[in-house]
C-alpha cells in the first residue's frame, strides 16, 4: 500500500522560494539564486564542552608533551629526570605519618579523640561504629587536597579555560562571514532583479584603466 506525502514535504519547495519572491525577484531567477547560494553548513565547533577526551601523562625530563586536538584534552605533569624509575613520592613514607599531617587535622584530631556514640566510629557508646565510611572519605579527599603530587583536575581545568578564551575571537569571525555571504546574496538577488551585470573582478596583475 502506498501511503500518502506528507503536507509539510509538498510544500518545501515553494518555501525555499518565498524569500527570493519576496524580494521582488522572478520565480526563475528565484531557482537560479537558490542554487547560487553556498550551502552553509553549520561549522564544527568540534565537541561540546565536558565531552572531550582527556589524556593524562606524566613526562620525566626532557619528553615532549603530546599536543591537544579538538577532540581530546592533553596534560602532562613533568617531573624530574632522577623520578623516571623511583618509586612514586607518595608511597615512599607513610602518608599518616603525624609529620605528613597539617596543625589543622591534628588540632580535628584532638577533638574527636573522646569522640563517642552515633557517627563516632569509635566502639565506644551505642552506634559508635557508624560513621565510619563518611570519615574514609572525609580523609581522602583532605590528603588529596594537601598532596604535594600532581593534581590533573587542576591541569585539566587551566587547559579548558584556555580554549574558552578563545570562544569569543572565533564567533566574531564567524559572523562577519556570515554578514558578509548574506550582502553579496542580497546584491545578487538586486541585480538579477535590475537587470545589471555583475561587476568584473580584475585579475591579479591587471590593473583597472582610469577615465581622464
Amino acid at each position: 500500500m502506498r501511503l500518502a506525502a506528507h503536507p509539510l514535504r509538498l510544500l518545501a519547495p515553494a518555501l525555499l522560494l518565498f524569500p527570493a519572491v519576496m524580494l521582488g525577484a522572478t520565480p526563475a531567477q528565484a531557482a537560479r539564486a537558490r542554487t547560487a547560494v553556498p550551502n552553509a553548513q553549520p561549522a564544527d565547533d568540534g565537541p561540546e564542552q565536558g565531552d572531550e577526551k582527556v589524556n593524562q601523562l606524566i613526562i620525566y625530563g626532557d619528553d615532549p608533551c603530546p599536543v591537544s586536538t579538538a577532540e581530546q584534552i592533553t596534560v602532562c605533569a613533568r617531573k624530574d629526570e632522577a623520578e623516571r624509575f623511583r618509586i612514586p613520592a607518595p608511597l615512599r613514607d607513610n602518608p599518616n605519618d603525624p609529620k605528613n599531617q597539617t596543625w589543622t587535622d591534628r588540632v580535628k584530631a584532638y577533638e574527636t579523640v573522646g569522640a563517642a556514640g552515633i557517627n563516632s566510629c569509635s566502639p565506644v557508646g551505642s552506634g559508635g561504629a557508624t560513621g565510619c565510611t563518611a570519615r574514609l572519605i572525609h580523609d581522602a579527599y583532605a590528603e588529596k587536597k594537601q598532596s604535594s603530587d600532581v593534581q590533573f583536575g587542576k591541569l585539566i581545568e587551566e587547559e579548558r579555560q584556555r580554549r574558552l578564551s578563545t570562544i569569543d575571537k572565533d564567533a566574531a569571525e564567524e559572523q562577519a562571514r556570515v554578514e558578509t555571504l548574506e550582502k553579496e546574496y542580497e546584491a545578487r538577488l538586486a541585480r538579477e532583479r535590475d537587470g545589471t551585470p555583475a561587476p568584473s573582478t580584475p585579475k591579479p596583475g591587471e590593473t583597472t584603466p582610469t577615465q581622464n
